[in-house]
């Protein structure tokens, strides 16, 4: 069993935000609050993870201010969430690293457990989320949440050796490892649970239905 002291968590907020006219998306305001703030307390009420982090390459020392280390990008250019992953990776000190991007300000509560315990007992690589979402014709489908992971820290020598190949999209480098995805899709989950919003409007749109 994984316990919680053995996995360190990472919020994603090193990108443009290029959809959001370039902004720092995690400091865009949300009920109130910056969105990376929601997010950071979330991680901290589920009690399934140990130390958090932050990678972002805009603003550091307000991140900084909310009292956990922040991080910028190893490599250079805004190269995507990847990025994040490598430098996540290469400054955790447990076992376990999880990743959440910082504009889904109602991610689980029990996401770090639920990974955790795929993880385990599929001795898998990579425990990624699933949660459903309705395509075109109005099926509601399992879709992979990519940056929503819980990685072994012993995989970062993999994506070193991915990146530095030029290598930038998620699916490919995790498609590499044996991993498990983790269905969110029991009575009790929350449907919104995975809205990202990538723009202003998306997160206007969130905050009126959770209002």
């Amino acid at each position: 069993m994984i316990a919680a002291q053995q996995i360190s968590a990472l919020i994603l907020a090193g990108g443009r935000g290029s959809r959001m006219g370039g902004v720092d998306k995690g400091l865009q305001i949300f009920h109130g609050l910056p969105l990376v703030q929601h997010t950071l307390t979330r991680l901290q009420s589920s009690a399934g993870v140990g130390p958090i982090m932050i990678n972002a390459n805009r603003n550091l020392a307000t991140y900084a201010s909310w009292g956990v280390a922040v991080w910028p990008d190893e490599l250079p250019d805004y190269a995507g969430p990847l990025a994040g992953f490598l430098t996540g990776l290469a400054r955790c000190e447990t076992p376990c690293l999880l990743t959440v991007p910082c504009d889904t300000p109602l991610l689980p509560l029990d996401l770090a457990s639920r990974l955790a315990v795929a993880l385990d007992a599929r001795q898998a690589d990579i425990a990624m989320a699933a949660a459903p979402e309705t395509d075109k014709d109005g099926q509601v489908r399992l879709r992979p949440q990519p940056v929503f992971c819980l990685l072994r820290t012993s995989l970062l020598g993999s994506l070193v050796q991915f990146t530095q190949a030029g290598g930038r999209k998620i699916d490919a480098w995790t498609a590499l490892h044996h991993t498990v995805l983790v269905p969110f899709d029991l009575p009790g989950d929350n449907p919104q649970a995975f809205f990202n919003a990538n723009t202003l409007a998306e997160l206007q749109q969130l905050e009126s239905i959770t209002a």
